[in-house]
């Protein structure tokens, strides 16, 4: 999709917005017209991403919030200051993640880091904003999820990873769950008949500050991304791609899963992904989404 439709007059919400497919997302969305909120751990990579995204498109509607997805308090003071604004938000992209810490460390509410930030911050983002987002006659939820969810489990009795922690299997746990609950938003969204759309992408492997930044918590000295020169790997404006389609895609649908269209999923123009079968329970989606409620304290409207 090289060419974003018209988003004037449409509020997006994009988290991780800073960097990576994130800031890439904000940059062409913002480009298309869209009033587009960065929400950011951090401030100040926040307006350095705004001011490359204004100094691009000097007719850009880019502001920055605060959000740190593994702070449940956060969460929550981000989505009060969005429904306080008293408009329609449009469309939430959930894009911010962390990859494979070398060693288990906890979010803020005692949650494992990766469970906790990829999954229930986002979750829990979503069932907040969900009364802006049902203002909306076309509102969408973009989530994004990785190929390393097809090996992924929901180990439901460890999900906190308190025993044998395994970084890239903690990874895979929580994208396979953030692909759960795009989908079960699917089935609830039809279910009540919301106005609302919710879609998954994957990025194949495309290179960012990711692989390097999960790989560098606890260590005295980063760990350097070694995947600029490998093949079939590919810029962070293709790896955008599935994204961008599932957010703003004139013929995107409701429960579609994009990603590249290369071999093994890894890179290429967007097409429409298959569902791995470690998603495909609807019993596993609901499942997962019940014990969420119960760890964040946060639920769908009525």
């Amino acid at each position: 999709m090289p060419q974003i439709p018209d988003q004037t007059g449409r509020r997006i919400v994009v988290t991780g917005a800073n960097s990576g497919t994130g800031k890439e997302t904000a940059t062409r969305l913002a480009a298309a017209g869209a009033s587009v909120v960065l929400a950011v751990r951090t401030p100040a990579k926040g307006e350095d991403a705004a001011a490359a995204i204004r100094a691009a498109h000097p007719e850009a509607d880019v502001e920055v919030r605060e959000l740190d997805l593994a702070d449940l308090a956060s969460v929550r003071r981000f989505a009060a200051g969005i429904l306080a604004d008293d408009r329609t938000l449009d469309v939430l992209v959930n894009n911010a993640g962390v990859m494979a810490p070398p060693k288990r460390f906890e979010t803020v509410d005692g949650f494992e880091l990766q469970f906790g930030t990829n999954f229930l911050g986002p979750f829990a983002l979503t069932n907040l904003l969900l009364p802006a987002l049902l203002r909306s006659p076309d509102s969408r939820v973009a989530t994004m999820s990785s190929i390393a969810a097809v090996p992924g489990r929901i180990r439901f009795d460890d999900l906190q990873w308190e025993r044998g922690y395994n970084g890239w299997r903690a990874y895979a746990q929580s994208k396979l769950a953030d692909l759960l609950l795009a989908l079960h938003l699917h089935r609830l969204s039809v279910e009540l008949d919301w106005p609302l759309m919710s879609t998954a992408a994957h990025p194949g492997y495309t290179r960012t500050n990711l692989q390097s930044a999960g790989r560098s918590l606890g260590r005295s000295q980063p760990v350097r991304s070694r995947n600029l020169a490998l093949p079939f790997t590919q810029d962070v404006e293709q790896g955008s791609e599935p994204l961008l389609y599932a957010a703003a895609g004139p013929n995107a649908t409701g429960g579609a899963y994009y990603g590249p269209s290369g071999a093994f999923g890894l890179t290429g123009p967007t097409t429409t992904a298959s569902v791995p079968k470690s998603a495909r329970k609807a019993d596993l989606a609901r499942s997962l989404w019940a014990v969420a409620e119960d760890l964040t304290g946060t639920t769908p409207p009525a």
